[in-house]
């Protein structure tokens, strides 16, 4: 068997297996090591498995995942978030969709605590959607708000996402966290324009709160103000330090850690619950990823053997005489269609033997790549018909909230991410002016 058809071999029987509901890092890591053993015999398949690991516990920013995570835990079991929301809906509901804007700014604060679009989800799903559906914004644009401002969880820093990404691509994670900040921002910025017109040509989309429910004593609003601004100051404490270059990642994600615990403390919300449930969610979720990275790096380490980047290379570029723009842009619909099935970790894991090095080859900035990555990624998980977030969000939202009106609630910001998504392809500048500016590269 020629090392292309070996390798081709080895990408069919991954999918099988993932079509078959084996866990991510099983089917990849499983297909990589009986690979390795066919290839090298029973040397070459343990080498492979054993290097890597031992590659893996050696990657000392990989410990900045746990630190993330139980911080973006802490916050929200604490119900720190839910002063957040209430004081952006106190402040904000004399505007029109004020409640809508105030949520996506919650979601981009809740993407700085956690690193996951999942947590974004929960929140909005819980804390925001029944607030807004009872205030009487439209139900299909207050799931969409929620669904859309999620998104933005594997973008802004400290992205989990962002992390593993790193590690398969090798490159910087602090250089690829701040190349998430102003697409994050500007993509938010697009959601809170949206909104704003549509519920400017629309009163009833986004009505405002009357004066009666937005009533209190200015001190009770300042209280207000001051406890939703406390996921602000964990944040700052976290990523000035880093950003200045005070302290490294994984100190800064220490500090973050501990100023989430002390503010929990110090608020009398760190009940042993609280504690319990935060670290057994920190745990769950750092194994994971762990186990996923695990698998990825062997199974590139094969591909890498094999030679099968080149052959990609030489089959698009060659062969098929396709200019590099064009190459992306396929890939980039490779990422949609694949984001119906699978979520946006066991995408990358899949793809990114073969399109890593193949945008590097390309003459594409890898950090920029990136951001490309997580952008499409999100996209695909809000595409009908199977799109991962449509399915979660239905679990989440009360019944009244049917599953087409999810559909059909998603559409137009999707339009607005794909706008977003052809802007930062247009102009590279926009993710890699920041960490261009901070690094000095």
């Amino acid at each position: 068997m020629s090392y292309e058809a070996l390798a081709l071999t080895m990408f069919a029987a991954m999918m099988v297996l993932l079509f078959s509901g084996q866990r991510v890092f099983g089917a990849i890591g499983f297909v990589a090591v009986i690979a390795a053993l066919f290839l090298w015999g029973e040397r070459g398949g343990f080498d492979v498995a054993f290097s890597q690991s031992i590659k893996l516990m050696r990657w000392y920013p990989l410990l900045t995942v746990p630190m993330f995570v139980f911080m973006g835990y802490i916050l929200s079991e604490s119900r720190i978030a839910d002063d957040l929301y209430k004081m952006f809906h106190v402040w904000m509901g004399g505007l029109r969709g004020g409640l809508a804007i105030g949520t996506i700014a919650l979601m981009v604060l809740i993407s700085a605590m956690n690193g996951l679009s999942v947590a974004g989800m929960a929140i909005g799903a819980t804390i925001a959607l029944p607030e807004l559906l009872r205030r009487g914004y439209d139900k299909r644009m207050v799931t969409g708000v929620v669904q859309a401002g999620s998104s933005l969880g594997i973008l802004v820093p400290p992205s989990v996402v962002l992390v593993l990404y790193a590690m398969i691509a090798r490159q910087p994670v602090g250089q690829l966290w701040l190349a998430g900040i102003v697409p994050g921002l500007m993509m938010a910025a697009m959601f809170i324009l949206y909104i704003a017109v549509r519920c400017r040509w629309n009163p009833m989309l986004g009505p405002t709160l009357s004066a009666e429910d937005r009533a209190m004593p200015k001190r009770e609003k300042y209280r207000l103000l001051l406890a939703g601004l406390l996921p602000f100051g964990i944040f700052f404490a976290m990523m000035i330090p880093f950003v200045n270059g005070w302290t490294s990642l994984v100190e800064s994600s220490a500090i973050g850690a501990i100023t989430a615990f002390l503010a929990a403390v110090l608020k009398g919300r760190m009940t042993w619950t609280v504690f319990e449930t935060s670290v057994r969610n920190t745990l769950g979720i750092t194994c994971m990823f762990m186990w996923i990275i695990l698998a990825a790096l062997a199974f590139g380490a094969v591909f890498d053997g094999l030679g099968a980047v080149k052959a990609i290379e030489s089959l698009f570029t060659e062969r098929l005489n396709l200019n590099p723009w064009m190459i992306l842009i396929l890939m980039q619909l490779s990422f949609i269609l694949m984001g119906t099935f699978l979520d946006d970790t066991a995408m990358l894991v899949i793809v990114a033997p073969l399109y890593i090095p193949l945008v590097g080859a390309l003459g594409f900035d890898l950090i920029w790549y990136g951001i490309l990555y997580t952008i499409t990624t999100q996209i695909a998980y809000m595409t009908p018909p199977f799109g991962y977030n449509l399915f979660l969000m239905r679990a989440m939202s009360p019944p009244e909230i049917t599953l087409g009106d999810i559909y059909r609630s998603i559409t137009p910001f999707v339009a607005v991410m794909i706008v977003a998504l052809i802007i930062i392809m247009a102009f590279p500048q926009i993710a890699l002016w920041l960490p261009q500016a901070i690094y000095g590269i």
